[in-house]
């Protein structure tokens, strides 16, 4: 069996999410919107059991997916879903210093995020979350 495209495509699929995140936030580069896009990965994350953080992993691309599980401490104790003032906290507390993630960083993600999956599975997945993760992901 051949080496399925989508692992051939992972870099470019990866740096064509990065651009299109870097364009709707308004940031300049797309370093910025790495950390801003794990930021967010892991606010939601934390939000999570295990088992929904995986099912929620396996509808993101590659690259997207690996960044999602990335440093991953499963036994940080598991949040609620809070108001989104305070997870945009979170979301830039992940190196404070450089860290220039947007007041909208969650909304421009989810924006990004959406072009580059197959949003009724996307949906799908999300409607099967914990009460608060579909509406993490609205634009």
């Amino acid at each position: 069996m051949p080496v399925p495209a989508e692992y051939q495509r992972a870099s470019d699929d990866f740096y064509k999410y990065l651009v299109d995140a870097r364009d709707i936030a308004g940031l300049w580069s797309t370093h910025v919107t790495y950390t801003m896009t794990q930021g967010v990965f892991q606010t939601f994350r934390r939000r999570l059991s295990t088992e929904d953080a995986i099912a929620f992993a396996n509808v993101l691309p590659i690259c997207l997916r690996a960044l999602f599980v990335a440093d991953w401490d499963t036994n940080e104790p598991q949040k609620s879903f809070e108001d989104r003032e305070q997870m945009m906290r979170e979301v830039k507390s992940l190196r404070g210093e450089h860290n220039f993630s947007t007041e909208t960083a969650i909304r421009d993600v989810a924006a990004a995020l959406r072009r580059h999956v197959d949003e009724k599975a996307f949906d799908r997945v999300l409607a099967k979350l914990p009460e608060g993760a579909l509406d993490f992901w609205q634009i």
